[in-house]
């Protein structure tokens, strides 16, 4: 996919701020989403031509104006994980000192993938909130322009035959998508009932998904004639600040902005100095730069760009679609002593955001997968959270959770394993082959039930894993996510198998990045021997590692497993 780089600043030297009285040069980089980064540029500019300084020492400022993705993407790369849905960075995107992306959910996926991705002075200089982009020729005949809308109404539109054609930017690669699948899981719950509709949202709108914001925006009519209105997109989640450039170019079908109840979490542009800035000058210069992106002259210069203030206020020059209120809700202020400033991702975290990409996957995505279940003897253990249903049967809810949302387009196969399961001491049987779900869903489903314990038995996780992992390597399929998602209760406890350093010494050998398999590890109740598990994790390129101390979190853990890196390569 190609990548846009616009240099939307350059360095001012020396020679230009001599006449301030600063020697030396401190240069800094700064990568800022494209709808800011005009802003930025000339709030650091006038700083530098200014006489823009730290003890001293002249400030230069670089900004560059990149999409997020593309940012996060390289980011990714430089801790050696991937982003799901972003694939490999490009070589031409260089890692800044300060990133301004156009959402905090960005830092939180960052975070749950790459060890060590810590960014400080992560500050909200500004934000958007979420609306839904409707043509104005529908919003008015649906009575809708100028108000409120409730996801819980629009949900009811999304599948409407006669309702407008809802679409969304891939959640994986965009902000406002992934904002707006946030806002349907509340809206939708957790209660009894809750998986289906989700997935029947999900489906709906994957139909119409666009992989680049500016692709989705295409897809709007360009005229306002019935059959137009009718083949063309009806409805999307987007940003104020996208509809407001949108209706800037004039087009033929100007868009309204439909603001929603309860409010969504905004884009709120985090100021983000990265982890791999360790110079206290450097550092210093990033604070200073901070200040000018927090100052009140700021405000005016966003609202040119159709950015709200951190506050949800807005300045003179702001050109406010109808039914804007004066001020979205405001970023939450830091806590006491912190040295993260406010932003939108206050009460979220990153297991949350990785679960809400699992949805989306699991939903829309083609993958290959082999379950492998534990059915140990300790298996049968009570839950006290489950009302004390055994482990076995509190993992078989979430395995059937799990294959609900899987949709048509993925292959499944399932094992259980315990000792003295097959042929040889054989410790895992196969219960179904990786199957097509959409040839043979029932068959798959109909493996659940036999997920039961054996009594006495104990745990060959280490020839089950090596098995596991070789079946899903023979059976590998170009183009899909290609995994193994095994659970377990215990450590290995199997006289008759391999030991560790055989394991360890086998992955070793049999991985191929050409077949590349994702090995997921989920370990299941306080029995577990982390260290152990670890061990194997660490042996496998790309695996996930995960742990639900809490059998009824199971579902949230596999969620969170496949909104993590796909491995797709």
């Amino acid at each position: 996919m190609a990548i846009v780089v616009v240099i939307a600043g350059t360095w001012f030297g020396y020679s230009q701020l001599a006449d301030s009285g600063c020697t030396g040069s401190i240069k800094l980089n700064v990568a800022a989403t494209p709808e800011i980064s005009p802003a930025v540029t000339n709030a650091a500019n006038k700083w530098s031509q200014g006489g823009g300084n730290v003890n001293g020492t002249c400030v230069s400022v670089n900004v560059e104006s990149l999409p997020s993705a593309d940012v996060a993407s390289a980011i990714a790369g430089q801790h050696g994980v991937n982003l799901s849905g972003l694939g490999q960075p490009s070589g031409a995107i260089q890692v800044p000192d300060v990133w301004l992306p156009d959402s905090s959910t960005w830092l939180l996926r960052l975070q749950n993938e790459a060890s060590g991705f810590t960014p400080s002075k992560v500050t909200s200089v500004a934000q958007s909130p979420l609306v839904i982009a409707m043509p104005e020729p529908i919003s008015k005949q649906l009575g809708l322009q100028g108000k409120k809308v409730a996801w819980s109404s629009l949900l009811g539109q999304i599948k409407a035959s006669d309702g407008p054609r809802f679409g969304i930017v891939n959640p994986a690669r965009d902000a406002s998508g992934l904002a707006a699948l946030m806002s349907i899981g509340s809206a939708i719950g957790a209660g009894q009932g809750s998986v289906p509709k989700l997935v029947d949202a999900l489906t709906y709108l994957a139909k119409s998904r666009s992989e680049l914001r500016d692709e989705l925006l295409e897809s709007f009519p360009k005229a306002t004639d019935e059959g137009t209105l009718l083949e063309s997109l009806g409805a999307a989640p987007l940003s104020e600040e996208d509809v407001i450039a949108y209706n800037a170019k004039r087009p033929p079908v100007a868009l309204s902005a439909l603001y929603l109840e309860p409010n969504s979490v905004p884009m709120d542009y985090p100021y983000s100095v990265l982890p791999q800035v360790v110079d206290g000058q450097k550092i210093d210069a990033a604070q200073a730069l901070l200040k000018q992106l927090t100052a009140s002259s700021f405000k005016n210069e966003i609202s040119a760009q159709g950015l709200r203030a951190p506050d949800g206020t807005y300045g003179s020059s702001f050109v406010a679609p109808a039914g804007a209120p004066p001020a979205s809700p405001a970023i939450s202020a830091p806590a006491a002593g912190s040295d993260k400033g406010g932003t939108a991702a206050a009460g979220l975290d990153a297991t949350a955001v990785s679960k809400v990409v699992g949805s989306w996957n699991a939903t829309t995505q083609a993958g290959r997968v082999l379950a492998v279940f534990d059915v140990s003897g300790s298996m049968n253990r009570p839950v006290p959270t489950a009302n004390n249903a055994s482990r076995a049967d509190v993992t078989k809810a979430a395995a059937t959770t799990g294959l609900s949302l899987f949709s048509d387009e993925w292959a499944v196969g399932v094992w259980r394993f315990s000792t003295d399961m097959g042929p040889n001491h054989r410790p895992w049987e196969e219960l179904i082959p990786i199957t097509s779900l959409r040839s043979n869903r029932k068959g798959v489903q109909a493996t659940i039930p036999r997920l039961t314990p054996k009594e006495d038995g104990d745990t060959g996780l280490y020839n089950t894993v090596l098995d596991a992992y070789n079946y899903a390597k023979a059976n590998w399929k170009q183009g899909k996510v290609n995994s193994v998602i095994l659970f377990t209760d215990g450590e290995n406890d199997n006289v008759n198998g391999i030991d560790q350093a055989q394991l360890l010494a086998q992955l070793k050998k049999v991985q191929d990045p050409k077949r590349f398999v994702r090995l997921v590890l989920i370990g299941i109740g306080n029995d577990v021997n982390k260290n152990e598990l670890g061990t194997i994790q660490k042996a496998v390129r790309g695996s996930g590692l995960y742990f639900a101390p809490d059998p009824t979190k199971i579902t949230d853990i596999f969620l969170q497993a496949i909104g993590s890196r796909t491995g797709v390569e």
